[in-house]
């Protein structure tokens, strides 16, 4: 039986369309993949080394396509994509000789070690997704060489090291993301990016300040990391929809340009060590920002009133700071229209809640509790002890 099997897995079709290296590569993959992770249900029971990967229409080699064969050519794979069936096994070198690759995705699997450097032969993927596995070591010494690429997803996995500077040789890659590995030291410069739109480098151990970035970027995913300094920079940046930076170090201000981009949606800077939040004066009709997370920093002063100019903001996190002062009248009006989030707890409010309080936040989510107010306890928002007055003096001497 074992002679059988290894029979047809190494079967060299006298009139083969597909090029005898390329079907030694899905051999080698095959074969690296242990055969009890292999469900019988999956891609790769399909792979049937008795007929040929290229001249097979049907339910045999699921996952791949190839390229059609002009004249006496013959047919290269085009195509490599496995299903997430939790394959349990290691990318092989010869991987790197599948050289007409225009995609190759191997995501959600238990996939392990290193990526093999013969990676870098795939100079015309336009699509690498790698992502919910167990691979190891560094990216650096291969993944510059994909000039052609124009999404990477590696997220996921045990990666480590630098992500390296000359990533930025990929002009046309659109997105980007690293998230969810080892990736340490800081980011390097990617502003030669232009056509990067997506940036994910999420639960890393990245440290430094913000690097310059593509200036088309639209979502910046840097949550979960070492990062420091301000984030000044991203008013540059007029095509950001989605920025999350929270649980970082970052400092100083939240720069009354960063709110008021005009794409800008979702923006999470909580978790950080920011001391002010400046908002324009600024009537807000043209912004589309509906989520605002800035709790758990050192945000002092009063409440910003010019936040009810935003008049699309849905959602609003202020809990956890230094707030001092009354709640604005204003925030009153707002309360379902359209604010339907709001935590102000753990801060130093004082004074009496606007009226509107009452009779409409039984509709909305989130807390007034531990402040210096005078809440009552029927209204659902005040639910929650209020801070000791002697804790509330002490601020306000301070």
């Amino acid at each position: 039986m074992i002679f059988a099997t290894l029979a047809s897995f190494f079967l060299t079709l006298s009139h083969s369309l597909t090029l005898q290296s390329d079907i030694e590569a899905l051999q080698a993959l095959k074969l690296s993949v242990d055969p009890n992770m292999i469900p019988p249900s999956s891609y790769l029971t399909t792979w049937d080394f008795s007929v040929d990967p290229c001249d097979n229409i049907g339910p045999k080699f699921l996952g791949i396509l190839c390229s059609s064969p002009s004249n006496n050519s013959k047919s290269r794979i085009t195509t490599l994509e496995l299903d997430g069936a939790g394959y349990d096994g290691f990318l092989p070198p010869r991987i790197g000789t599948l050289t007409e690759l225009t995609s190759l995705d191997l995501s959600r699997n238990r996939f392990r070690g290193p990526l093999p450097d013969a990676l870098k032969n795939l100079n015309k993927l336009t699509r690498l997704s790698l992502s919910g596995n167990f691979f190891t070591g560094g990216i650096w010494t291969w993944i510059y060489r994909l000039k052609k690429v124009e999404r990477i997803d590696l997220s996921e996995n045990c990666l480590s090291g630098r992500i390296p500077a000359r990533i930025s040789k990929l002009r046309r890659l659109t997105q980007l993301s690293l998230s969810k590995n080892g990736f340490s030291e800081r980011i390097p410069n990617i502003d030669a990016l232009q056509k990067l739109q997506i940036l994910d480098l999420d639960s890393n151990m990245l440290i430094g300040s913000l690097p310059k970035l593509p200036p088309r970027l639209r979502t910046l995913r840097l949550s979960h990391n070492k990062l420091t300094g301000h984030i000044t920079s991203l008013v540059n940046l007029d095509h950001l929809i989605s920025v999350d930076v929270s649980d970082n170090w970052f400092t100083g201000p939240i720069n009354r340009g960063v709110l008021s981009l005009p794409r800008l949606s979702h923006f999470n800077v909580s978790f950080n060590q920011f001391t002010k939040m400046e908002v324009n004066n600024y009537f807000g009709s043209g912004s589309r920002l509906r989520t605002l997370d800035a709790q758990r920093n050192h945000l002092r002063g009063h409440l910003p009133v010019k936040l009810v100019n935003f008049e699309r903001l849905e959602v609003i996190n202020l809990a956890h700071n230094q707030f001092t002062g009354q709640i604005p009248m204003a925030y009153g009006q707002r309360l379902g229209r359209p604010w339907r989030t709001l935590f102000l707890d753990y801060n130093f409010l004082s004074g009496r809640i606007p009226p509107e309080f009452g009779p409409v936040a039984v509709r909305i989510r989130g807390s007034l509790a531990n402040n210096c107010l005078s809440c009552p306890l029927r209204i659902p928002l005040c639910r929650g002890q209020q801070r000791h007055a002697s804790a509330c003096h002490a601020v306000t001497d301070g």
